[in-house]
């Protein structure tokens, strides 16, 4: 693989700026280890509490023109019994990021230490999910308690902190400014976009939730609007996230401020050679501009 595509987000090295995104094949050692071989540069695990979560019954996931919406209610074993799947994808010496839930502050600090105790090399603190109630989006949605959430986790742990912020609110910018300065050492942007779909035959809504999120290419002008702004306004790398299908949207992330990309819906709709058609198509884009590497083309975009 090029050295052109190595990269480093808050002292994790890269192979290249690619990462599974939460959610999407991360709650076994086998399946993330499957990713890795294909060629992702971090993986990020499933979101895990501190204790198992069973999640919401069918139909948790549908396909939309668009992408897809998904209200899966967070089931997980727990993080204590994740430190076996761990271990068996450290074994590839990629970066192993580990998403932690959870439903107030202290509980965020106790599972972000678990994690850590666990093999965690890094964290990514879920405070976006769109579809449960007293945690996810109610927590990413107020900057007071994204502070209090951060500033906990990062006095019980010293491994680096990044926070997955929400779409679903009036200023993003905003609330990433409150994590970064309570001590975030990244933030990932975005989650997905609070959404609902429903059948017009039998009049239902689709989800048994009714609620959830969708992600996919509907997302994508969202996200990079996201990512630009808070590049703008942070000192600490974004990782973008939401619809990226191809390496034309993982540079169009870059350019507009992100130092690495997580893809998650387009390996449901294309495999996970996703991962380096992605990487090819980065590393031909820097080569033919003249870039020595690919940190050269991030936030390109705000010099116009």
């Amino acid at each position: 693989m090029s050295r052109r595509l190595a990269t480093e987000i808050a002292g994790l090295k890269l192979a290249n700026p690619t990462m599974l995104a939460a959610g999407i094949l991360g709650l076994t050692g086998s399946s993330l280890r499957s990713v890795v071989e294909a060629g992702a540069g971090a993986v990020v695990t499933k979101s895990l509490g501190l204790k198992p979560r069973e999640g919401y019954p069918n139909p948790t996931v549908v396909q939309v023109d668009c992408g897809l919406l998904n209200a899966m209610g967070l089931p997980n074993p727990g993080v204590r019994h994740f430190g076996e799947e761990i271990k068996e994808v450290k074994e590839t010496g990629v970066p192993v990021i580990v998403s932690i839930y959870a439903f107030s502050s202290e509980e965020f600090a106790k599972a972000a230490e678990v994690a850590v105790g666990v093999g965690a090399d890094a964290l990514e603190l879920n405070v976006s999910c769109p579809h449960v109630e007293e945690t996810g989006a109610e927590i990413g949605s107020d900057p007071e308690l994204v502070t209090k959430v951060v500033r906990k986790v990062k006095n019980k742990v010293d491994k680096p902190v990044f926070v997955k912020l929400t779409p679903n609110v009036a200023n993003i910018v905003e609330v990433a400014k409150a994590a970064v300065e309570a001590g975030a050492d990244a933030i990932t942007a975005i989650n997905t976009v609070r959404a609902m779909a429903i059948e017009i035959e039998t009049t239902r809504p689709l989800l048994a939730n009714k609620i959830g999120g969708l992600s996919g290419p509907a997302i994508k002008p969202i996200a990079v609007r996201c990512v630009y702004e808070i590049y703008r306004e942070v000192d600490v790398p974004v990782i973008g996230c939401g619809g990226i299908t191809d390496w034309r949207d993982a540079v169009e992330f870059m350019l507009a401020g992100a130092s690495a990309v997580q893809i998650g819906t387009a390996i449901a709709f294309k495999g996970l050679g996703v991962f380096k058609s992605v990487t090819r198509g980065i590393d031909a884009y820097v080569g033919k501009k003249g870039f020595g590497s690919v940190k050269d083309i991030v936030g390109l975009a705000q010099n116009f």
